[in-house]
């Protein structure tokens, strides 16, 4: 076996492998030799038919199959003996071969590039840190109440109100027609709520029990149901109770009564899951700085076949989640071409913080253990009630599926293992700059890329 480099250019490589004729003759009659001892063909005793007529019947079928043995046996090699890291599968094509000559394909492929060593401790970051306010505590306890008012028949009839809430019957209909999902009865609504698209609630306010109103309104062009996104309906509501929200007093018993010893159990619940809210903020906003910096301080040259695979993914995204909306690109403000252009930096961003990552990892020993990745898999399969074992016994069985796990938890550990070594400082700020999109204010400075911080398997940005 003969193997030339015909290409080295960047990661890419390209290599001409000749198998010989006679190698390839000899793997033949070997493999027809060892058929004889064990085939029986009709008129012969078993082990005695001759190589001839076994050749005639089963020689194409193994000549394939030597020729697939040959070619993964030469790439392998070849790889081997070069000291390669593919980036990808390398792509192989059979250039030469006719019966009783030298077999000859090339393979060509990109290599992963040596990624520079990432001085730990010389990365300084900012922690931007929160205390939940006294007064964001109240609110969400008095929104908490809210939720949970209870609502009582009136005394004395009188038009409804913003704050009271109507038993209702309605039917939608768009040009004339019913629309799935357009209808209901004794429908509970509590007016002033905003749980109904912009315009219905409000029509309904000064209606009487027994009375029948015709609401008509416009779908938000953003709708979640695109069939009726952006369209005119008319809906013939018809009230049938008005109740008066029952004040609540919130108080120790009050408390009691959701399951807490006092209110201030209640106040010192809502206090740690602000603290728990605003912690998971802060490590992402740490990560951001983190991968930022990292892709601006260590540029280097990444495999295009990565980052097609990883643009491609994103695009996909894209695109489904446009089908879904029923958005295109003008809501962008960009034409396709300057948005592929766009995630292409993206794709290529991503591949490359995936593979500093990677290094990092490998270089300091850091591994996802096999509990983590149960841990891991029984969340997934918590998000699908009724069908847990399901998703826990797909998990089992794909190891691909599992590896889509792992992604994000490594990337993980290798982010908080740069953190126990970078210099981390802390800055206290207030709640509304630390759960700022940090696209946004990049979007205020001239120099801002404005690329969004995610992971894809194992690159990550």
């Amino acid at each position: 076996m003969q193997v030339t480099q015909i290409a080295a250019e960047g990661l890419k490589r390209e290599y001409k492998v000749t198998v010989p004729a006679s190698e390839i003759e000899s793997r033949v009659q070997s493999r027809l030799e060892k058929l004889a001892k064990t085939i029986r063909l009709p008129g012969f005793r078993p082990g005695k038919a001759p190589l001839p007529l076994l050749k005639k019947q089963y020689g194409r079928s193994i000549l394939g199959e030597v020729l697939e043995e040959a070619v993964d046996e030469g790439s392998r090699k070849t790889i081997g003996d070069n000291q390669l890291r593919p980036a990808l599968r390398p792509k192989i094509e059979v250039t030469s071969f006719d019966e009783g000559k030298d077999l000859e394909f090339a393979m060509k492929l990109e290599v992963l590039p040596e990624v520079p060593q990432v001085d730990l401790d010389a990365i300084a970051l900012t922690k931007l840190v929160a205390e939940p306010q006294p007064e964001k505590i109240e609110e969400a306890i008095q929104n908490f109440a809210r939720a949970r008012q209870k609502f009582e028949p009136l005394a004395e009839p009188r038009p409804a109100q913003d704050g009271d809430q109507l038993v209702i019957d309605f039917e939608g209909r768009i040009d004339g027609e019913l629309f799935p999902g357009g209808a209901a009865k004794d429908f509970p609504l509590r007016l002033g709520a905003k749980a109904m698209v912009p315009g219905f609630e409000e029509q309904l306010v000064g209606a009487t029990p027994g009375e029948t109103r015709a609401v008509k309104i416009t779908f938000p062009e953003d709708y979640g149901n695109k069939d009726v996104a952006g369209k005119e309906a008319v809906f013939t509501v018809t009230v049938k109770e008005v109740k008066a929200p029952v004040a609540v007093e919130i108080n120790d018993d009050w408390a009691k009564e959701l399951g807490f010893e006092s209110l201030a159990e209640l106040k010192e619940t809502f206090e740690k899951r602000f603290n728990e809210e605003y912690q998971s903020v802060s490590r992402a906003r740490l990560k951001r700085e983190l991968l930022d910096q990292l892709a601006e301080k260590y540029p280097f040259e990444v495999p295009t076949g990565m980052v097609d695979l990883e643009f491609e993914a994103i695009w996909k995204q894209l695109k489904d989640e446009m089908e879904r909306t029923g958005a295109g690109f003008e809501e962008a403000g960009k034409s396709e071409d300057e948005l592929k252009e766009e995630y292409r930096k993206i794709a290529e961003r991503r591949v490359r913080l995936g593979l500093i990552l990677s290094d990092i990892g490998t270089r300091n020993e850091i591994k996802v253990e096999g509990e983590e990745l149960r841990q891991a898999a029984v969340r997934e399969a918590m998000r699908f009630p009724g069908q847990e074992r399901k998703v826990l016994e797909f998990f089992q069985s794909n190891p691909n599926a599992l590896d889509q796990l792992r992604a994000p938890i490594f990337e993980d550990k290798v982010c908080d293992f740069i953190f126990s070594r970078a210099q981390v400082s802390e800055k206290t700020v207030p709640v509304e700059e630390l759960m700022k999109d940090p696209d946004e204010e990049e979007a205020q400075q001239p120099a801002a890329d404005g690329e969004a911080a995610a992971a894809s398997g194992n690159a990550t940005a």
